[in-house]
């Protein structure tokens, strides 16, 4: 998600306030996303009230697909974080070998998917081919 960090010093002390949950007096009030949070409290007031702080901290709804995605993929961790996060130099060999491993799998997988199709394509051409050949030997004088 994409967010300013701001910093306010104090005496002594700075405060540093980062994230997307602060007001930041920007709200983005365009007709889209009044449209949104108007639709989200007709359909269930949690969305429309949730649509209603995302515009107040400045956020576009179009944006919120994207930005929730991106969040999800931090939380859950995408699959290209899962390898190599050992201080485990053989282990993380070993787990290497086997995504590459799954990896050519699924692609062989589509590779006969996709040959599956052709060869079904061809064979519904060739079988149409003939029911038309003998459409036309049989077609009366």
């Amino acid at each position: 998600m994409t967010c300013s960090s701001s910093t306010m010093s104090g005496s002594d002390t700075q405060y540093k306030n980062e994230g997307c949950c602060r007001f930041n007096g920007k709200a983005n009030w365009s007709g889209v996303n009044i449209a949104a949070m108007v639709i989200g409290f007709v359909v269930f007031w949690p969305i429309g009230l949730f649509l209603l702080f995302w515009i107040l901290t400045g956020h576009d709804v179009l944006n919120l697909p994207a930005d929730f995605a991106t969040k999800w993929h931090q939380l859950k961790g995408s699959p290209s974080s899962k390898t190599g996060d050992t201080d485990n130099g053989v282990f993380n060999d070993y787990q290497q070998t086997q995504h590459d491993r799954i990896r050519e799998i699924k692609e062989e997988i589509k590779s006969r998917a996709r040959r599956f199709t052709e060869f079904r394509s061809a064979a519904k051409r060739r079988a149409d081919e003939e029911e038309f050949r003998q459409f036309m030997d049989d077609k009366p004088s």
